[in-house]
């Protein structure tokens, strides 16, 4: 039986020897592929990669702050996940009541300039114990405006009313589980246009756009589409995000899970990541890990970091890369 991680190593691979170069929003470049689709029998073990440490409790700190309709980085930080701090930081330094060094181009200055990634990585962590600390200054920047968060939980009608559709979607599994409907949509135009510019309602506007679930035979399947996709650093979380996000709601429902389907447009490897990518293509992956989750907990919106666990989870060790912002 072919390993289940193999599906994404030969998207890496796919990329390495067919991607175009594109020039990016970041500046950086990447190698280039549109349109591609992987497959994930939830069934053979919880899709957390192997070839490389993926850690699991930020994914799922991750997913929950998702789940809460949560928008700021408060919540992660808490959990210390600093995944989402690069959004809010920008946020803070092109603000009008910063003064503190030039942080322009942060992203790629602190990767080439030591001593200017020794004042950023500094100006980072006050940012971040200033979010932690102060309450009015995390309201104001703490806060990512429309993200994934406000989407699922909360999206807002042109007359002002708002949709719950995670609460939806799940209604619907347990009430009409044969509807081809059961979609959540995080993709809103009036929301992306200029989004990261000031003034916008979003800092970033959402990679993975929609995912649907679809329920055969006693079974919970989803498909996520995702507009834009950097294979070695967001690959990973995505895959395990959306794998959770499937046996949570399987579990609410009284569901076996079936399977993930990750279905791309825009997939690739950043210029400076090629290394990087060959080191885990030269990896063989293990057994995956098996999820576990607290029997005791049965709404989706009752769960909490601790009532997740991972088991049998032995992979290669983590390979570092730069965040493109």
């Amino acid at each position: 039986m072919t390993h289940p991680e193999t599906a994404y190593l030969n998207l890496l691979q796919h990329i390495l020897e067919n991607g175009i170069k594109k020039e990016d929003r970041t500046g950086t470049g990447t190698y280039s592929i549109f349109g591609h689709q992987m497959r994930f029998d939830l069934s053979q073990g919880f899709p957390l990669l192997t070839t490389k440490r993926v850690p699991f409790k930020l994914v799922a700190s991750e997913l929950l702050w998702f789940i809460k309709g949560d928008t700021n980085i408060r919540y992660l930080l808490q959990h210390n996940n600093h995944i989402w701090d690069e959004w809010a930081f920008k946020k803070w330094i092109e603000s009008d009541e910063y003064n503190g060094p030039d942080m322009t181009d942060f992203g790629r200055r602190c990767l080439t300039d030591e001593a200017f990634n020794v004042v950023y990585q500094a100006e980072l962590a006050s940012f971040c114990d200033r979010i932690l600390t102060d309450d009015d200054f995390a309201r104001k920047y703490g806060d990512l405006g429309n993200v994934y968060g406000k989407q699922w939980r909360n999206w807002t009608t042109s007359n002002g009313e708002s949709l719950d559709q995670l609460q939806d979607v799940i209604h619907q599994i347990k009430h009409n589980p044969d509807s081809r409907r059961i979609i959540v949509n995080a993709w809103n135009p009036e929301d992306v246009i200029n989004a990261g510019a000031k003034g916008s309602k979003a800092a970033l506007p959402p990679c993975h756009v929609m995912f649907q679930f679809y329920v055969a035979e006693g079974k919970l399947s989803c498909q996520l589409m995702q507009r834009s996709l950097d294979t070695l650093l967001g690959c990973p979380f995505n895959i395990a995000s959306y794998a959770l996000l499937t046996h949570l709601i399987a579990h609410e429902c009284g569901l076996e899970v079936g399977e993930f389907i990750h279905s791309i447009g825009d997939a690739h490897i950043y210029a400076n990541h090629v290394e990087q990518v060959k080191e885990q293509l030269s990896r063989e992956p293990r057994e995956l890990p098996t999820l576990k989750i607290n029997p005791n907990k049965t709404s989706i919106f009752d769960i909490e970091l601790e009532d997740l666990s991972i088991e049998g989870y032995n992979p290669h060790p983590a390979i570092k890369a730069p965040i493109a912002v």
